[in-house]
């Protein structure tokens, strides 16, 4: 008798505005983060949960190769490639995110129409409002100066649960940018 398997959780993408990166969700599994670069404080990226209405390749330009447009009222934007990779990592668009080309191209087969993008500038959990596809409904994602002693005081969370539940072999040992899930 073959053995019935249950089909995994969609895709969901969480936007860090403040930390200029996307997260790619599988689930509640982290899959992958890439850095972008997003609005200008003149032109910000919109907070707020969106979903994926169109999808272009090679729409050209500063566009650079893809293309994923968001539902956002009352404007044009979207998750797209770059024709200037040196933007990255900076607050820079007109409120687009902007992901290097071959991230981008990565991406884009992995996402459908109507995959849930969340931007915030909260290390928030996919859908927000507490609960999401992550385990606890929130992440943390570590800033300079961040240590775990201080992501559990901050949450209220015993240090022992955030390393049983974020497998963390070494705890003095954190990255910037790294995503902590709040059990």
């Amino acid at each position: 008798m073959a053995e019935t398997r249950m089909p995994e959780a969609g895709t969901n993408l969480v936007i860090l505005r403040s930390a200029r990166k996307l997260q790619h969700y599988l689930g509640s599994a982290l899959k992958n983060t890439y850095p972008v670069a997003v609005g200008k404080p003149s032109t910000p990226t919109p907070l707020g949960n969106y979903k994926v209405v169109n999808k272009i390749l090679n729409p050209g330009d500063i566009l650079g190769t893809r293309w994923m447009g968001l539902d956002v009222p009352g404007g044009n934007y979207g998750i797209h490639g770059t024709n200037n990779p040196s933007s990255i990592g900076k607050f820079i668009s007109h409120g687009c995110i902007r992901m290097q080309n071959y991230n981008v191209e990565e991406l884009f087969p992995q996402v459908n129409i109507g995959t849930p993008v969340t931007i915030t500038d909260e290390a928030a959990a996919p859908g927000s409002e507490g609960g999401g596809n992550i385990p606890g409904g929130k992440v943390h994602v570590v800033q300079p100066g961040d240590t775990l002693w201080k992501i559990s005081i901050l949450y209220g969370v015993p240090v022992e649960q955030l390393i049983r539940a974020n497998k963390i072999a070494d705890p003095t040992l954190l990255e910037v940018g790294q995503v902590i899930i709040i059990p």
